[in-house]
């Protein structure tokens, strides 16, 4: 499938509920990394090395050179070792699906959640496509989904189906998580949260910390509705609810406008200090702006590291 042809602009410049409206998850994605990559100067390094990957059986006409023999010896049995190519890079995304992230202010807008999703998936190719290691996790109040770093292939199709599973646990264990991913890295990488960061900001503070002292580069992308940052002052009173504690609160909006305006900055500013504290990259984002927006800054982590 190609893109539409009454696309004017590039896709990772397009609006993105236009955008996920016209394909699949897999070619959205597709689309987007093009269009990124279009207006990236590359310079991807030659020469990689190999390393050990994983077994498979033997099959006749298989170059013996790659027989395992010491488990051919030990179990009988026949395995052929599997490399890769070792990357420049080896990334983990990580995705909160928590329950407040499946909402949305308006019926023209994607979820937090879808909106992660699609950001994750292309995320994934940009990565894959630079010959990096890339895998996923998703969580809730619990691990939902871990996909070890590859740099196959193979491996955006295991993100896509890992994408799919459900998930929406009242809670968002992001510190567990992150600490998951940090393991998932046998050395230096990259780590990539995507959250709306309705969570404790002490625990997932001092896991930054604990991954910046393992050398890791945390980028953490801080997903916001529209009507998060500015209340929509056309509603009358309105009913307030955490989705994940199921406190309310009724307010009118108008009244209470400036007040809030200046509570989420403040709280924007508060954890943008933490991350800096952490030695991490924090950038919030709307899920009404291009999807290139986040995907620059993730790529910008990349590149620090090549």
């Amino acid at each position: 499938m190609t893109a539409p042809a009454t696309q004017s602009v590039r896709a990772d410049l397009m609006d993105p509920q236009t955008l996920a409206a016209l394909g699949r998850l897999e070619v959205i994605s597709r689309w987007v990394v093009d269009g990124l990559l279009a207006g990236l100067h590359r310079s991807p390094k030659k020469g990689f090395s190999v390393e050990f990957a994983e077994h498979r059986a033997y099959q006749p006409g298989d170059d013996l050179r790659f027989m395992d023999w010491k488990v051919a010896a030990r179990a009988d049995k026949w395995l052929i070792k599997q490399y890769e190519e070792e990357t420049n890079v080896r990334a983990t995304v990580v995705v909160d699906v928590s329950k407040s992230m499946d909402w949305k202010s308006r019926p023209n807008l994607l979820t937090k959640l879808a909106y992660a999703e699609r950001l994750a998936a292309a995320l994934s190719l940009l990565l894959i496509r630079q010959r990096d290691s890339v895998g996923l996790i998703r969580f809730d109040d619990q691990l939902r989904s871990v996909v070890p770093p590859r740099s196959r292939s193979a491996q955006f199709k295991r993100i896509l189906t890992a994408l799919a599973d459900p998930g929406s646990g009242m809670g968002s264990d992001a510190a567990g998580a992150l600490a998951q991913a940090g393991k998932l890295i046998r050395r230096r990488g990259i780590v990539i949260l995507i959250s709306d960061l309705l969570l404790d900001a002490k625990e997932i503070e001092d896991t930054v910390h604990a991954l910046r002292a393992q050398g890791h580069d945390v980028t953490v992308l801080h997903l916001l509705d529209p009507a998060e940052r500015q209340l929509d002052l056309s509603a009358g009173e309105s009913l307030f609810v955490d989705p994940e504690r199921g406190d309310s609160l009724a307010v009118t909006p108008a009244d209470v406008r400036d007040l809030y305006a200046a509570t989420v900055n403040e709280a924007i500013d508060e954890w943008r200090a933490r991350f800096s504290a952490a030695g991490a990259f924090y950038e919030p984002i709307q899920t009404d702006q291009p999807f290139g927006v986040p995907l620059r800054r993730a790529f910008a982590a990349r590149q620090r590291l090549s």
